[in-house]
């Protein structure tokens, strides 16, 4: 697997008129196996950056190249398809189906993708056990606590394993058994990780490369989550 952006602009329209850059991105790549926490300000395009990633949003210019497939010129339907297959993403509201059972909110993205795996109801099952809701299979959103539905999230988000995994701000309602589960999980997962989050224990403990947004472009940082804070404390960002 591997990730790559390259010259991806994104504006959005002001009530007041004009354009407001969001993005301005020249390069960004990601390769199997890494782990990249992305942080910036309240604002600063990072969600943005993720939906761009997953093609939930399309650039207004530029390539999204996973395994050299551009995304932002497919046609909806096989984008769909292609997110389905190849990128999990935990929202950071959820975005859970009202009406649909935890078991249901799992298995979905499982039989939209393609080829439909055959044990798509175990699969399903084995994800919502590991991250601790065997019990609540038959529950659905409004039963589940705000931790239960984040966890759900997770469940759905990994239910095929996909090659690229964005997580926007995952810990905001977990507690700390459910971090450290989480923590576990994503040590072990195989493919391309961004993280969003604000959270130092977790960003230090997942992830080895650090990013920040700075005016509409994504900039490597070269050192840890604490020097991160210590620099943009003083303004040598």
């Amino acid at each position: 697997m591997s990730l790559l952006l390259e010259n991806i602009r994104k504006t959005y329209r002001q009530p007041e008129g004009g354009r407001l850059p969001v993005l301005g991105i020249d390069q960004f790549q990601l390769q199997r196996g890494e782990q990249a926490a992305l942080i910036g300000s309240s604002g600063g395009g990072k969600t943005t950056l993720l939906n761009v990633i997953s093609g939930i949003t399309l650039p207004d210019s530029g390539s999204v190249l996973i395994d050299n497939i551009d995304l932002a010129r497919l046609h909806e339907v096989r984008r769909d398809r292609f997110r389905a297959q190849k990128i999990g993403f935990v929202f950071q509201s959820f975005n859970l189906l009202p009406r649909t059972t935890a078991l249901r909110q799992v298995t979905l993205p499982l039989l939209y993708a393609s080829p439909k795996p055959s044990n798509a109801d175990a699969m399903a099952r084995r994800r919502l056990e590991q991250v601790g809701l065997a019990d609540r299979l038959d529950h659905h959103p409004r039963q589940l606590s705000g931790g239960q539905q984040q966890r759900l999230c997770i469940a759905r988000a990994v239910a095929m394993e996909p090659d690229v995994l964005l997580l926007d701000e995952p810990t905001n309602h977990l507690d700390m058994d459910a971090i450290s589960a989480l923590i576990v999980a994503l040590n072990n997962y195989q493919g391309g990780l961004i993280i969003v989050s604000h959270d130092q224990y977790f960003v230090s403990n997942v992830c080895s490369q650090i990013y920040y947004i700075k005016q509409n472009r994504v900039k490597r940082f070269a050192g840890d989550f604490f020097e991160y804070r210590k620099a943009l404390s003083t303004n040598r960002l």
